[in-house]
């Protein structure tokens, strides 16, 4: 599923960008992939600590499988793609973060550009629509993944607490690396699935049962 060109118009960018970015109602500002529990718990106390764990979770957990589940949606049927990116939703939190988020996502697209989708995880939903709209899959990737770590980063500026400027020192960063991720992407299948953040799976479980929380995740 390589692509070598992207053949990206201004309009497919602006309405990818339109798509990601934190003004979509996905919800995303509610989540926090167990980062919660991790500031609670002390492990992630300011910005070095919050780098090193965004950088794994998109190198070695979700920003890399969800890239892969978006890349095969855009080239296969969304269904079936769906299905086992449920499967591979580490703990009940992160499953209602992907379902939610892609159920609101496919609503949006449907309302607006008349893209017609049932109820699908992020992921599989972002890859299903941009193939409905002939939007280039590279930037999608990049795209999807910056939208990601801003996420999680605004998460992060609640909870570590991180300030302003630090946080976008980090997404500064981040930038290389969604790039590479979106672009071992494009070359890979279904069979290199896979993640090595245990802990940060670990977190959002504990986090099912933290006491107090402000994020669903």
């Amino acid at each position: 599923m390589t692509m070598t060109t992207d053949n990206l118009t201004p309009d497919a960018l602006l309405t990818l960008a339109q798509w990601l970015s934190p003004a979509f109602p996905t919800g995303g500002f509610a989540y926090s992939q167990g980062l919660e529990w991790l500031v609670a718990d002390g492990v992630v106390t300011d910005a070095h600590s919050y780098t090193e764990w965004l950088d794994t979770v998109l190198t070695q957990g979700a920003g890399r499988n969800d890239a892969i589940l978006l890349a095969a949606a855009y080239a296969g049927d969304p269904a079936d793609i769906d299905a086992l990116a449920r499967a591979l939703s580490p703990s009940a939190e992160r499953l209602l973060e992907t379902v939610a988020q892609g159920t609101a996502f496919t609503q949006t697209v449907g309302a607006v550009w008349g893209i017609a989708l049932p109820p699908l995880t992020l992921p599989v939903a972002v890859g299903a629509a941009a193939k409905a709209q002939g939007l280039p899959l590279p930037t999608t990737l990049r795209l999807y993944l910056m939208n990601m770590a801003t996420a999680l980063t605004g998460a992060a500026q609640r909870l570590v607490p991180l300030g302003q400027t630090a946080a976008q020192k980090v997404l500064a960063l981040a930038q290389a690396t969604c790039t590479g991720i979106a672009d071992a992407a494009l070359a890979a299948s279904l069979d290199d699935l896979g993640a090595a953040s245990f802990a940060c799976d670990i977190a959002s479980m504990r986090h099912e049962v933290q006491t107090t929380r402000l994020f669903r995740s």
